[in-house]
């Protein structure tokens, strides 16, 4: 027996839709890539969202067809993701950072017919068109004032005049709600970049979650400064979020320095933010250098990579703003864990909540997970076993764009995360490694994450990674390899020393290599591929 409910499809412009009728003044605000700042409501952005489809169908855009992206978090960028997903098509966000020959394969490889870019990346551009045969068109987000007089561009054309020649008046159409939404990939450390496709249906099961009070926690009431890229997995799916739920929508451009931020958290009363740990980290500098404190700002979440527990709480004890960990992946939508307190954690000290807090947290509704050994047998959720993490549920991944590779998924449906991680009996689950990155010494498991942690935690050391290299005795011994901060000293000696008493000492490493910089993905995450070059060969003392 089937219920008697209405059969209406979960469709993103929906979002957008809602957010128009019942938040109509509510504000976007936007930092512009020309400069200054851009204001308007939900409803103009609708109306705007609108003109653009009408844009999309005049140029022959059609169902499933990929529309590719170059762009910051402003205004139009988020015109896009409603206005070319809208009408069935596929909206494609491009991240910037990646290696030249990465953008190509994967602007060819989605076969995107035309690609919106914003000002900031228009040398990009003209050295990736050539390479881009199957782009029809590059649309320039800007307005007139603002277009090159000249340009290596065959066919340049300008987003606001286009707009502009284009009427409001347009009727969502219906489709299936499992139809393609939009397209990310992977950022591709090891082999080429893989493409995850997103559905109408997953993207807004994953807004609901996302506005779940153990989630993000946020209503109308807040002000949202996503400073996760749109471009780096939908922002963490904010750009969604917040016409669901109604909420003032602040967009940074290109001005992601903290004293750009600061500014902007400042003028316009954000209240929740998220991004990854450099950025905090530079954040927390800045206002320790200023001597600031925030006015509004309440609460952010940090993902991305491993949030050192020396971040999290400096925020808390110097700034008063409550960072929760988050872990996620583009597979996962990308929310998969939010680290939130339960009732029965209240009653701890303060030191048994902190060590709580530094986990990845609980699984959010819509992921299942597990923990399972070499042999896929499910592993106990003591806080102790430690072992791969298995994921699945409606906004994961069930396999890549236009690929027969399916490594990562199991027989029986899980996504197999490359993570390796513990979950304890309240369900708190914690990274201790990737999968690839592990040590193994002498049948032992060694985590390098937490050792980073600790490196990062000595006030001379600005950034850490700890590698596993071959070792004649033990098979592998960890590295630690890190940078000083600036007008810093300290010895390899004092930084080993600092490890007595925190780690069991066989876990303590063998050697310390000092560095001016590490290498890093396009996502900001640790290259160690990279590491584990420069340092093939090494000998430990």
């Amino acid at each position: 027996m089937l219920g008697l409910m209405m059969n209406e499809p979960l469709r993103i412009a929906g979002l957008l839709e809602h957010a128009a009728k019942w938040h109509s003044t509510t504000e976007i605000v936007s930092r512009l890539t020309e400069g200054g700042i851009h204001r308007y409501t939900y409803h103009a952005a609708h109306q705007r969202a609108k003109q653009l489809a009408n844009v999309l169908t005049e140029l022959g855009v059609q169902n499933g067809d990929r529309i590719g992206t170059l762009a910051w978090n402003n205004h139009r960028h988020f015109e896009l993701y409603y206005g070319v997903s809208g009408i069935g098509a596929v909206c494609h966000t491009i991240n910037p950072r990646l290696f030249p020959e990465q953008l190509v394969y994967i602007i060819n490889h989605a076969a995107d017919r035309f690609l919106f870019f914003d000002l900031t990346f228009l040398p990009l551009v003209e050295k990736l068109a050539p390479l881009c045969p199957k782009v029809e068109a590059w649309v320039l987000m800007t307005d007139r004032a603002h277009m090159p007089t000249a340009s290596a561009l065959p066919d340049i054309r300008c987003y606001e005049d286009l707009l502009a020649a284009h009427s409001a008046e347009f009727t969502w159409p219906d489709f299936d709600e499992n139809t393609a939404s939009s397209l990310c990939y992977t950022s591709g450390t090891t082999d080429q970049p893989k493409g995850v496709l997103y559905s109408h249906r997953s993207t807004v099961l994953h807004s609901y979650a996302a506005g779940l009070p153990d989630c993000f926690n946020c209503s109308a009431r807040d002000v949202i400064l996503p400073v996760v890229p749109m471009f780096h997995v939908n922002a963490w799916g904010i750009p969604y979020l917040a016409p669901l739920i109604g909420c003032k929508l602040v967009l940074p451009g290109p001005g992601l320095d903290a004293a750009s931020l600061f500014e902007l958290f400042e003028q316009e009363h954000v209240t929740f933010s998220a991004g990854v740990p450099t950025i905090w980290f530079g954040l927390l500098t800045f206002m320790r250098e200023k001597k600031a404190r925030f006015s509004t700002l309440k609460q952010m979440i940090v993902g991305g990579a491993s949030c050192p527990p020396a971040l999290l709480k400096a925020f808390d004890d110097e700034l008063g703003v409550h960072i929760r960990h988050a872990w996620g992946m583009s597979e996962t939508s990308p929310l998969g864990t939010v680290n939130s307190s339960k009732s029965s954690q209240l009653s701890l000290s303060p030191d048994e909540q902190f060590a709580i807090s530094t986990k990845q947290g609980r699984s959010i509704f819509g992921i299942d997970m597990k923990i399972v050994d070499d042999h896929d047998q499910e592993l106990p959720h003591d806080g102790v076993a430690f072992g791969d993490l298995l994921v699945r549920g409606p906004f994961v991944a069930g396999g890549y764009y236009e690929s027969d590779n399916r490594s990562q998924f199991t027989a029986d449906g899980w996504f197999r995360t490359g993570d390796v991680a513990t979950i304890d009996p309240e369900g708190f689950m914690n990274i201790t490694d990737r999968s690839k990155d592990v040590i193994k010494s002498g049948g032992e498991w060694i985590s390098s994450i937490d050792l980073e942690n600790l490196a990062i935690a000595h006030p001379s050391i600005a950034e850490a990674a700890v590698i596993g290299l071959p070792h004649p005795k033990w098979s592998e011994r960890p590295l630690l390899v890190v940078v000083r901060k600036p007008d810093t000293e300290v010895s390899q000696e004092e930084l080993l020393l600092f490890f007595d008493g925190k780690v069991a000492s066989w876990w303590k490493p063998d050697a310390v290599e000092f560095v001016e910089q590490l290498p890093h993905t396009a996502t900001g995450k640790l290259l160690k591929t990279k590491l584990r070059q420069d340092f093939a060969g090494y000998e430990f003392p």
